[in-house]
């Protein structure tokens, strides 16, 4: 392969991500174009060289911003030389390999940033009441996920069973007829920090290291029953999908821009006055091969500096392999919404997708959550989260 098979998106993306090669070894490396970089081969003879020998990219993850930037700068030197023999050598077709998850997921909290997503589920739920609660415009809402249950990308998705309330009031069990989506953008942290300690939002960048797509599936008719007086379990815990490859930060500098205008003044934890700290991420959602929406991700209220410095706030520690994610993303059109509760206003209606209307997912439909993003070589294109659900 050669540097004319590589876009100027490809050589300037570079997103992490591991696989497991024909002859079965696992390896640590970048994406580029249809090739991955075996990183513990391309910096044989260095010093970083053993953060990779494992196959696995925890080492480098709690490295920090120096390591991060110095491994990057190599790849884009070796790259931008147009003749590189190191890095020639250390290439491994992608194709033919398997991709696996990218990270050991250390933690997982799910928060609910969008205002255009909770104002509508507020409406759906509260129709005779304001759509969000009082404390909503005041911190990110969230909630601890189940990090044992997020998988890769293309992870077949076995629909849950739970408790259910009939419309005649009796409580049922059984497989979830209201399967949701929500597209979503998780962020990766990579340096750990002390218990007893907070993390501001001038730290971020010093903590996480890039960001990924998100499907956190929802059993919407399990989640309404069990969620009072302690929000999200059974409905959300079976399975979160994560995109194989993580855009590093570095790779989103052209991406930054100003968050909405906040409604309410802030605690000072939280301030980030003057800040560009919003991501301009166009997400598009695909189900069964028809495209049904497209959330827009700089829209979100709570910004990814915002979320963590909540996270750790009560003094929180953070581990390298956490992972948080924005919640639903979803605009203020129809064709914005990033789930089907919104999509089909709680089953009112129905939307298209390639195998016939839907209202919630029947078993075997396919979904596709993709995104791009500015950048000086064009939109990149983050990698897709996918998943096909499956009967019990």
């Amino acid at each position: 392969m050669s540097a004319r098979d590589w876009t100027p998106a490809d050589a300037l993306h570079l997103p992490y991500g591991r696989v497991r090669d024909r002859r079965g070894r696992e390896v640590a490396g970048v994406r580029l174009g249809t090739d991955v970089v075996d990183l513990a081969a391309f910096l044989d003879g260095g010093v970083l060289a053993s953060l990779f020998s494992a196959g696995r990219l925890e080492p480098f993850l709690a490295a920090g911003p120096q390591v991060w930037a110095d491994v990057r700068g190599a790849l884009l030197d070796a790259i931008g030389s147009g003749a590189d023999e190191r890095l020639d050598q250390s290439l491994v077709p992608l194709a033919g390999t398997t991709e696996l998850m990218p990270f050991d997921v250390a933690d997982y909290v799910d928060f609910y940033a969008s205002r255009d997503h909770a104002s509508n589920i507020g409406r759906m739920l509260r129709p005779d009441g304001p759509p969000l609660s009082a404390n909503w415009e005041h911190m990110p809402i969230g909630y601890h996920g189940r990090a044992g249950t997020v998988v890769v990308s293309g992870t077949p998705i076995t629909r849950p069973r739970g408790q259910q309330r009939n419309v005649d009031g009796s409580v049922g069990f059984g497989p979830s007829a209201r399967l949701d989506i929500e597209a979503e953008v998780g962020f990766v942290v990579g340096v750990d920090s002390s218990l007893g300690t907070s993390v501001g939002v001038d730290d971020f960048r010093s903590h996480v290291f890039g960001s990924c797509l998100v499907n956190d599936w929802s059993a919407r008719d399990i989640q309404a029953w069990e969620y009072v007086p302690l929000g999200p379990f059974l409905g959300k815990s079976f399975a979160t999908s994560v995109a194989a490859w993580i855009t590093p930060l570095d790779a989103l500098e052209a991406a930054w821009v100003r968050p909405p205008t906040r409604n309410q003044l802030v605690q000072p934890y939280l301030d980030d006055d003057g800040r560009s700290d919003a991501l301009d991420l166009e997400l598009t959602v695909e189900i069964n091969g028809t495209f049904v929406s497209s959330p827009p991700f700089a829209s979100m209220y709570w910004t990814p500096a915002q979320m963590l410095a909540h996270m750790t706030v009560n003094g929180a520690s953070l581990r390298t392999g956490d992972l948080y994610a924005s919640g639903t993303v979803s605009g203020p059109r129809a064709d914005q919404y990033g789930s089907l509760m919104e999509l089909c206003w709680n089953g009112e209606r129905s939307v298209m997708t390639g195998k016939g209307p839907r209202t919630f997912l029947a078993d075997g439909d396919a979904v596709v959550i993709r995104a791009t993003a500015p950048s000086p070589a064009g939109r990149l294109a983050l990698a897709e989260v996918s998943g096909q659900i499956v009967s019990r």
